[in-house]
């Protein structure tokens, strides 16, 4: 009898993190490494909110139990800010957007049942849908439409188990946000086809240019009752290690994943849900200073990337990554091997350039790298640099 469960041993293990804790641990020893893997933002926390964990510490109540699916003010918070009518009682306070994620597919899903995700995707999203007993079905995109799927791939990808949709705008990893057009079209069309959708909405206050953030229940209110909407506060305000995300949804749906989670992990952090409260509920100065940041990094590594021979690197519109097409560097002479694969290419370019990015393997289409540009403008310049002069030397 096998010691780890099937189900467990088939989880792969999240290629971002496993790159963010490589380039740290060769820091470690010594090694300049450049890290472009994790989606981390590089500022602190606003002084405001840590202020109010301070606070929170302090008071004795943050020192007992509270109610699973959240304190009633984050929620009520939450609720507030959410685009389209919803009632506290439908928001859950979940740690961090993962644990929504999770228990979302799990909450809707049984075995065999399809759940259609466009791909580049996050990692995260089909071994949550396998760890589910659903079927993850990639539908697959690339820069010749910006990543963004169309309603014609979607249909020609359902069938009779379809039974999800899940949409991320702005994208992780390819930075893609869809129009209003395109989600009231995709919106629709999940309506007359009775499916569900979840709707990653993590950073949808990271849009530049003339993009704009459309949530699809308040664009689709026929979908109201059969979305599930996903977000939190670790984009936006620089908080992920606080470990606070949030799910809501139709009553039903979220009656049921709160069942769930009283007995996975009860309430989040106290502590961390009075950070949280304090950053939704003020201004977002602080938050809008880390994207005008961002849109600058965005603009200049999407020159530099395209500066390399083999390399074509769209522009993209929200989130803070960059997805640039490799397949001009496969196959070709690199630092005395030859990669066939982006996976290759991304072991390359940390041995010989001492770089780390995330190869598009990890999102489902090879032949990518995705490069996060939420560090330092220095760093970045350097980094891209490195690559740069990698393949000229080739």
């Amino acid at each position: 009898m096998p010691r780890i469960s099937e189900r467990i041993s088939g989880i792969a293990e999240s290629a971002t993190l496993a790159v963010d804790a490589k380039a740290k641990a060769l820091r470690a020893a010594g090694r300049p490494v450049i890290g472009f893997g994790a989606g981390e933002p590089d500022f602190p926390t606003p002084d405001y909110i840590v202020e109010a964990a301070v606070e929170a510490c302090r008071d004795p109540r943050s020192h007992k139990y509270t109610p699973a699916g959240g304190q009633l003010a984050l929620r009520e918070a939450i609720a507030s800010i959410s685009g389209h009518p919803i009632q506290p009682s439908r928001v859950i306070v979940t740690n961090g957007g993962k644990q929504g994620v999770y228990q979302a597919f799990a909450t809707l899903l049984d075995p065999g049942d399809e759940v259609l995700i466009p791909a580049p995707y996050w990692t995260t999203y089909p071994e949550a849908v396998r760890l589910a007993g659903g079927v993850p079905v990639a539908v697959d995109t690339d820069e010749s439409t910006g990543y963004l799927v169309s309603v014609a791939q979607l249909e020609a990808a359902r069938t009779d188990r379809t039974k999800v949709i899940l949409m991320c705008s702005p994208s992780n990893p390819t930075g893609a946000v869809y129009s209003r057009e395109q989600l009231e079209g995709i919106g629709t069309w999940a309506v007359e086809n009775e499916l569900f959708v979840i709707t990653d909405e993590i950073y949808q206050h990271l849009v530049y240019g003339d993009a704009q953030f459309h949530s699809l229940p308040a664009l689709v209110p026929g979908l109201a009752d059969r979305t599930i909407v996903l977000s939190g506060v670790s984009k936006t305000f620089a908080m992920t290690g606080w470990r606070v995300g949030w799910m809501t949804g139709p009553k039903d749906l979220i009656g049921a994943a709160l069942n769930l989670q009283s007995h996975l992990t009860s309430n989040v952090c106290n502590v961390a849900q009075a950070a949280a409260l304090a950053a939704v509920t003020g201004d977002l100065s602080a938050a809008t200073s880390m994207r005008e940041a961002f849109d600058r990094r965005r603009r200049t590594i999407v020159g530099l990337l395209n500066d390399i021979p083999g390399v074509f690197c769209p522009e993209p519109q929200g989130a803070f990554y960059v997805y640039p097409s490799v397949k001009g560097l496969l196959g070709r002479p690199l630092a005395g091997r030859v990669p066939r694969t982006s996976a290759e290419l991304s072991e390359i370019i940390l041995e010989a350039a001492e770089v780390a990015v995330v190869p598009g393997e990890a999102f489902g289409t090879p032949g990518y790298l995705r490069f996060s540009y939420a560090l330092s403008d220095a760093d970045l310049v350097e980094g891209v640099g490195r690559i740069a002069k990698l393949v000229a030397a080739a």
